[in-house]
């Protein structure tokens, strides 16, 4: 019986997803299941609003967001992948940033006067619905943990 594990993916290294694999249909196929999976349970930790989960997902529809939920995925596209991939990547930076979740959780949430978030919170940042804003909330977690 296959696991989890005997999937495969086309990498150039360890946990790398090769360049364009994910113009592959049979992969993002294969990856659309548990990233929706790692995603919804990520959404529930965050305690976000169904409205926030469709906003980081690229404002997907309520009927698609709510056949997800009931374990109805179909092949997500390029985007909805790198969306959910960033999602779990500004995650994993706050783990590695922060002692304890609700540290994590309140500097996420709280205003920030650094210059990618203006002022806002960088979950607010995030919620504005462009890729690009997820990957700005990316790339500063990244960045301050280069400097920790």
């Amino acid at each position: 019986m296959p696991t989890h594990t005997d999937t495969h993916f086309p990498t150039t290294a360890p946990g790398v997803l090769a360049p364009g694999a994910l113009r592959d249909a049979k992969v993002r196929e294969r990856m659309s299941p548990p990233a929706v999976s790692m995603f919804l349970k990520l959404a529930d930790l965050w305690k976000l609003a169904v409205d926030q989960r469709r906003a980081l997902l690229g404002d997907i529809s309520r009927p698609t967001y709510h056949n997800w939920q009931g374990g109805k995925i179909g092949t997500l596209s390029r985007d909805q992948l790198e969306r959910i991939s960033l999602v779990l990547g500004i995650h994993k930076g706050l783990k590695l940033l922060f002692a304890d979740e609700a540290s994590a959780m309140r500097w996420f949430t709280s205003p920030n006067r650094d210059l990618p978030f203006g002022g806002r919170a960088p979950l607010d940042r995030a919620l504005q619905g462009s890729i690009d804003d997820l990957y700005a909330v990316r790339r500063y977690i990244d960045a301050w943990r280069g400097m920790k």
